[in-house]
């Protein structure tokens, strides 16, 4: 993940328009429901996708300043790491999950966190409960275990919204199996299924946009109040205190150090390698142009990953990555335009 998406801690937040398609695929009961978003950002998503809905709203958010703005659409937020929070297993009538999009730091390896994330709460969802989760397709497969082994009537759908284009973002819709549901799968259900998934992240041209209407919706139980609570680290607490520590004001100094200044010319002509060197490093930010020419640039790093696959004499086939970094020029005219070049 680019820097940029580790200081909002990989918030990337659904829009709108595709929350109220996802609503429409649901069917609430009229008897209260429990539902959790264990990345709950603000609460707009959730909010549309349950609007109406008899339901009692839980929400768990890391970043403090969106925990409390999200408290103003969920009944219950805990400011926290979700792997902090223990509550009943098989609690929930729906979880929403939309985690980060980005790898795991570890000891040991380092796996996604949508799989990561998905793997810690599905367990929080009752039998017969729903789960509607945002992923980028490339990721589908490392969740396809816990799909193929834990799920049934599993629909995926491409987001068509820019921002969701921009983001590769698809949702998955899932009812978990009741306990006889996943004793009478078979080996090969399971293979079969996963290969489905893998082939999804592979070829998401295979994968349907969501539709305006749905064909057929998601029922969700009906659920009680239900206890989280939470044994991580006091933040909000940890976060008053923090200006009055003596480590924190020695560490001000670098943290907080002043931006650089540079001006004048250089003394030889640049060549191209320079200029990137210069623009990726944002010394070439800031207003150019006058008139209607007028504009802001704005130069960034970004990761992009090109994906081959190659058959073995086997038969088999091997999915290869590779990543490489280009440059992003976004470019705001003082006439509201807004142009990105890659």
């Amino acid at each position: 993940m680019r820097p940029a998406a580790r200081q909002r801690l990989g918030f990337y937040p659904l829009p709108i328009s595709e929350a109220k398609r996802i609503h429409r695929f649901l069917n609430f009961p009229d008897s209260p429901c429990s539902i959790l978003d264990p990345c709950i950002g603000e609460g707009v998503a959730l909010a549309e996708i349950t609007r109406g809905a008899a339901a009692l709203r839980y929400g768990i958010e890391l970043d403090a300043q969106r925990a409390v703005l999200a408290r103003s659409a969920a009944d219950e937020v805990i400011h926290g790491s979700c792997f902090d929070v223990q509550c009943p297993v098989e609690s929930f009538s729906l979880i929403y999950l939309n985690p980060p999009y980005d790898f795991e730091i570890a000891e040991e390896r380092s796996q996604r966190m949508e799989k990561v994330f998905l793997e810690h709460v599905y367990r929080w969802l009752k039998r017969a409960g729903i789960l509607v989760m945002i992923i980028p397709y490339p990721y589908v497969r490392d969740c396809s275990q816990h799909l193929a082994f834990q799920f049934r009537d599993v629909q995926i759908f491409r987001l068509s919204d820019p921002e969701s284009i921009k983001y590769k973002q698809v949702v998955i819709f899932g009812v978990r199996l009741t306990r006889p549901e996943r004793d009478r799968l078979q080996d090969s259900d399971i293979r079969r299924a996963r290969l489905w998934y893998e082939s999804l992240a592979t070829t998401p041209e295979r994968i349907s946009p969501l539709p305006e209407m749905p064909e057929h919706q998601y029922r969700v139980p009906h659920g009680a109040p239900v206890r989280m609570v939470y044994k991580g680290l006091p933040l909000d607490q940890l976060e008053d205190l923090l200006p009055s520590s003596s480590a924190y004001r020695q560490a001000s100094a670098v943290l907080f150090a002043p931006p650089s200044d540079v001006h004048g010319r250089p003394l030889t002509p640049l060549h191209g390698g320079h200029v990137g060197l210069l623009c990726t490093a944002g010394l070439l930010n800031g207003i150019f142009g006058e008139g209607e020419s007028r504009h802001i640039a704005h130069w960034q790093s970004v990761k992009l990953v090109d994906t081959s696959e190659e058959e073995e004499e086997d038969g088999t086939t091997v999915i290869r990555e590779k990543e490489r970094f280009s440059n992003e020029l976004t470019l705001v005219f003082s006439t509201g335009q807004v142009v990105s070049l890659k």
